[in-house]
């Protein structure tokens, strides 16, 4: 089976899913929008129509069996050939946009394809078509629990401190990085906040296991997959109601999901209280990558041969 994959800019999990389905066998093509994209800038017209042009030339050029469009943003590029089924998998920040155009292209591409997946229950609550609900997989192996501090000394932190982790670049908006520092100010506890952002995916466990909590407090997520991550290193977390936070970590121990300052504050001392980490590896059951690779073959074996019906009962009318 050959997949083209269509995507805005690959992801650490992006990645790991690609890497998954080629170890099932599946001949994946990645294709990117041409064009560097960081934090809460976007790419030019220019870029997404030299991606149009891309696009076009791989299909002619490659024997597909489908096109997989991941991010909304990039399905109608998936749609300009009419010959492949199309799956596309929206992100979030696609179908949750504040960007009205967004989220209507989104919802278009859902309706369109011949199969469309979201990663979170919060996400099809948006949908008015069929679905696969198909959690974006963790690597359980990577990200685990490890002594704190061992962890320290490979990240070298020497603090005695108790440590929250704010697993992003302090500069961006949407993250909220000014609230963050409120709520530790506002602690009763002798809490230091460690914004971390630019290590190498592979790093990351090593930060989480050195911390003792994650804070998130982001505006608006996708996700985001960080508290997956933390939760599979059975990392505490308190974080703002955002994306699949609450449905993933919301029933934990020593985890506290919340839009309401005090509720987050008393999250922080909380956590500091009971001095243990969480059993967020449990919330993880079952999202790991193996599941995540059966899940999307599965959905390519079923689009593949409802299309190779499609295409029997149509040659058959055709020679009536």
């Amino acid at each position: 089976m050959k997949v083209l994959q269509l995507v805005t800019s690959p992801r650490p999990f992006f990645d790991q899913q690609v890497s998954t389905l080629q170890t099932r066998g599946v001949d994946c093509t990645v294709l990117a929008v041409p064009g560097q994209y960081g934090g809460d800038s976007g790419r030019s017209v220019t870029a997404y129509a030299r991606y149009y042009r891309d696009v076009l030339s791989v299909i002619r050029s490659g024997d597909f069996d489908l096109v997989h469009a991941n991010y909304g943003l990039v399905a109608p590029f998936a749609f300009a050939q009419p010959i492949r089924p199309v799956v596309v998998t929206l992100w979030g920040t696609d179908l949750m946009s504040d960007h009205d155009w967004l989220r209507s292209v989104s919802r278009f591409a859902a309706r369109r394809a011949d199969a469309t997946i979201v990663p979170s229950q919060v996400m099809a609550s948006e949908l008015e078509t069929d679905y696969d609900l198909i959690p974006f997989g963790v690597d359980t192996d990577l990200f685990r629990p490890i002594s704190r501090q061992v962890a320290r000394e490979r990240v070298g932190w020497e603090s005695d401190r108790q440590i929250a982790l704010f697993p992003y670049d302090g500069t961006r908006d949407v993250k909220d990085y000014t609230r963050a520092q409120k709520l530790v100010s506002g602690a009763d506890a002798d809490l230091e906040l460690r914004p971390v952002s630019g290590v190498d995916h592979d790093e990351m466990p090593n930060f989480m296991n050195a911390s003792d909590v994650l804070l998130v407090t982001s505006k608006r997520e996708s996700g985001p997959m960080v508290v997956k991550e933390a939760a599979a290193c059975n990392l505490p977390i308190v974080s703002t109601d955002v994306g699949f936070v609450r449905e993933t970590v919301g029933n934990l121990h020593n985890c506290t999901v919340s839009d309401d300052d005090e509720t987050l504050v008393a999250g922080l001392e909380q956590t500091f209280d009971a001095g243990s980490r969480s059993n967020g590896r449990q919330s993880i059951d079952g999202l790991g990558l193996e599941s995540l690779g059966d899940s999307l073959l599965e959905v390519y074996r079923r689009t593949l041969d409802r299309e190779g019906k499609t295409k029997s009962r149509t040659e058959v009318s055709h020679g009536v």
